[in-house]
């Protein structure tokens, strides 16, 4: 999901005043949350990583930020919003942090600060049944959807001969990709196993791209989208404090289990979830990382 404009939809994160709760500890104080205790979250509907149920996060970041913040204290008020929305509330500062599949970029950390990963994402396609894709090369000339501003749009602009179709949410990925308008759609891995599920008549099936090669991402920069890539969760520049309390939670859920127990819960594999490719502490040593950072990983 690549960097957006600040696109009007930050309106839709509002920034009305809140009162603190009561007995705020003075570590929760200390974080620097926009109200004291209190963690405003931009979200979008995007099950089964985030949604919201009453005043619940609830799926797979929803779960790993509850988990964060209960440690630190912190009482969770989400916002509801779409993706430009997200990016847009956090770059402006009217919330604390976004969540849900948002992934790191050199672009959009110069806008933002993004947590440790608390999981990796393969490059998953959701394809018509009967039809088999593996590579790049297998993808010219076809009709590929994604969602506007996810990471896949350059990526999809930049082989040869292919339409990209770009919807507002991933309901209509699905929708073109059942009545055959479209060929492959590039979403996250989780959203694409719950709609074969919960949308059997649509036919689909999850397949991974092979992640093209250094030389093809050499010859051709846009193409590093199409491999597995990194979360994050998003937070404003001046938010230090509060990104290095909740990166901590983050390695500390991946040394005890529990990122593990998370990911398992919603239907997918640790092995593929939890374990950095090669190029994923190159990306971030000496931008956003110290040089000498390593990414959190399952078996360390």
């Amino acid at each position: 999901m690549t960097a957006l404009l600040l696109l009007s939809s930050v309106a839709a994160c509002g920034s009305d005043s809140e009162e603190a709760p009561k007995n705020v500890s003075a570590k929760a104080a200390a974080l620097g949350t926009l109200t004291p205790g209190v963690i405003k979250v931009a979200v979008q509907p995007y099950a089964p990583y985030t949604s919201v149920q009453g005043d619940k996060i609830v799926g797979l970041d929803g779960d790993i930020l509850a988990y964060a913040a209960k440690e630190l204290g912190l009482e969770i008020k989400p916002q509801v919003t779409d993706f430009a929305g997200m990016l847009a509330g956090v770059q402006s500062r009217r919330v604390d942090i976004t969540i849900g599949g948002v992934a790191w970029s050199a672009d959009r950390q110069k806008q933002g600060l993004f947590t440790d990963p608390p999981y990796y994402s393969p490059p998953a396609m959701a394809v018509r049944s009967g039809k088999t894709y593996k590579t790049v090369d297998d993808l010219k000339g076809l009709d590929l959807g994604t969602v506007e501003g996810y990471v896949w749009v350059k990526s999809i602009q930049s082989v040869p001969e292919a339409k990209l179709h770009a919807y507002p949410d991933a309901t209509g990925v699905f929708d073109d990709l059942g009545a055959g308008r479209v060929d492959v759609g590039f979403l996250d891995p989780l959203i694409i196993i719950a709609a074969q599920k919960e949308r059997p008549e649509l036919k689909i099936s999850t397949q991974y791209l092979t992640p093209p090669t250094a030389a093809e991402v050499k010859a051709q920069p846009d193409y590093q989208y199409f491999q597995p890539y990194q979360t994050g969760f998003y937070l404003p520049k001046q938010a230090t404090k509060l990104e290095k309390a909740i990166s901590a939670q983050i390695d500390a859920m991946y040394a005890n289990g529990e990122m593990a127990k998370l990911v398992e819960k919603y239907g997918g594999d640790p092995e593929q979830f939890l374990k950095p490719s090669a190029d994923v502490a190159t990306a971030r040593r000496g931008v956003d990382r110290p040089q000498d950072w390593t990414p959190p990983s399952v078996g360390q």
